[in-house]
C-alpha cells in the first residue's frame, strides 16, 4: 500500500468529549475519529444514543444507522443530572481539545455545561454546538432534523422536475452535509488555537449549512434575475446542452449515465459526436453553438439516447471518459 493511503492519524492526541445524537453532530465526531482523534461519547445510561433505537437492527447488535455514524469512537453511559455524573464530564472536559454537541437549543447550558461553564475550567477547549437554526433567528429554539433543515435551506426547492412539486434530495445533505462542515471549522480552530493557545466556541446552523450547498443556485438567480428552477436530471444552471441522465441497456431502474459537456470548452461537442460516431453534426449550424444547442435540447437528447442505449451505463463512462 502507498505511504500516502495509510490510515491518517492527523488528529492523534487530540481528545473529544462527544454529547452528539442521531447524525448531524455524529457524523461530525465520526470525521474527526477517522483522522486519528480519541473520541468519546457520552450517552444516557438508560437508553443510549437515540440512534441506537432508530432503525431495527439484529437482536444482539445495534442497528447499522447507529454504525455508519458511530465508528472508531469509545463510549461512556454517564447521567449527566446527577452530581456524579457532573463531576465525571466536568473532569473529562478539563482534559479534552474539543467538545461537540447537538442536543435541543438551551439543553446543554440546563446541565450546566454550556460554553460559559465549560470556558473556565478548560479555556483551551475548542466548544462546538449543531443547531437546526441559526441564534438569533426567529426560528432559534426550532428542532431540525435532515428533512426540516433541507426545506427550510432550499435544497428542496430546487430539486425535482419543473412542472412537479419540490422533492427532497436522497443524501442527508441536511444532517452529514452539516456536520462535515463543522468537522473543517474544528480543524480551524484546532490550528488557530497552535498560534493564540486559546480556545473558541463554534456554532454551525443546519439551515444555514445549506446555504453553503446551493451557492450555484445563487448564481443562476443573479444571472436571470429569477429563483433558480427545478430542472430534474438536467444542469442546474440551464445554460448548457447536452447535460442530463441518458437511458442505457437493459434499461433497468438505473440504468443511467450522466453526460455533460461543458460551455466552457467547446471541443468536447465535437470530441462526443466523434465518439458516438455523428461526426457529421459537429458543424450542423443547428447544434454547432451551446445557444444552438440548447434551443434544440430535446434534439439534442434523443441523439445523446440513441447511442447510450446500445451500451451499458459502465461502457458509456469508460467511452466518454476516454475522450476527455
Amino acid at each position: 500500500m502507498s505511504e500516502n493511503c495509510q490510515d491518517l492519524n492527523c488528529l492523534a492526541g487530540i481528545r473529544v468529549v462527544d454529547f452528539t445524537q442521531f447524525e448531524a453532530g455524529t457524523s461530525c465526531t465520526e470525521a474527526l475519529a477517522w483522522l486519528g482523534a480519541d473520541v468519546v461519547k457520552i450517552e444516557n445510561p438508560k437508553t443510549g444514543d437515540p440512534g441506537r433505537r432508530l432503525r431495527p437492527g439484529k437482536p444482539d447488535d445495534d442497528p447499522w444507522y447507529f454504525h455508519m455514524f458511530n465508528a472508531n469512537k469509545k463510549s461512556l453511559a454517564i447521567n449527566l443530572k446527577s452530581p456524579r455524573g457532573l463531576e465525571l464530564v466536568k473532569e473529562m472536559l478539563k482534559k479534552a481539545d474539543v467538545t461537540v454537541e447537538n442536543m435541543a437549543p438551551g439543553t446543554i447550558e440546563r446541565l450546566g455545561l454550556g460554553y460559559d461553564e465549560v470556558k473556565k475550567i478548560n479555556p483551551r477547549i475548542i466548544f462546538c454546538q449543531i443547531q437546526g437554526f441559526g441564534t438569533g433567528s426567529k426560528y432559534e429554539n426550532g428542532l431540525a432534523f435532515d428533512m426540516i433543515a433541507q426545506a427550510a435551506g432550499g435544497t428542496i426547492s430546487v430539486t425535482g422536475e419543473p412542472d412537479r412539486p419540490p422533492v427532497k434530495p436522497g443524501p442527508s445533505f441536511g444532517d452529514t452535509g452539516t456536520g462535515m462542515l463543522m468537522t473543517a471549522t474544528i480543524l480551524g480552530a484546532l490550528y488557530e488555537r497552535q498560534r493564540t493557545g486559546k480556545g473558541r466556541r463554534l456554532q454551525v446552523a443546519m439551515q444555514d449549512a445549506m446555504i453553503h450547498y446551493m451557492r450555484t443556485c445563487f448564481a443562476t438567480q443573479a444571472r436571470t434575475g429569477k429563483a433558480a428552477p427545478r430542472r430534474g436530471g438536467k444542469s442546474g444552471g440551464g445554460n448548457n446542452s447536452p447535460s442530463g441522465l441518458y437511458q442505457c441497456k437493459p434499461l433497468g431502474s438505473n440504468d443511467w449515465v450522466y453526460i455533460t459537456t461543458s460551455r466552457g470548452n467547446p471541443d468536447h461537442w465535437g470530441r462526443l459526436m466523434r465518439l458516438i460516431g455523428r461526426k457529421e453534426l459537429i458543424d450542423d449550424p443547428r447544434f454547432a453553438t451551446g445557444a444552438a444547442r440548447i434551443e434544440r435540447e430535446a434534439e439534442v437528447d434523443a441523439i445523446i439516447t440513441e447511442w447510450t442505449r446500445q451500451h451499458t451505463k459502465e461502457e458509456a463512462m469508460a467511452l466518454v471518459s476516454g475522450v476527455g
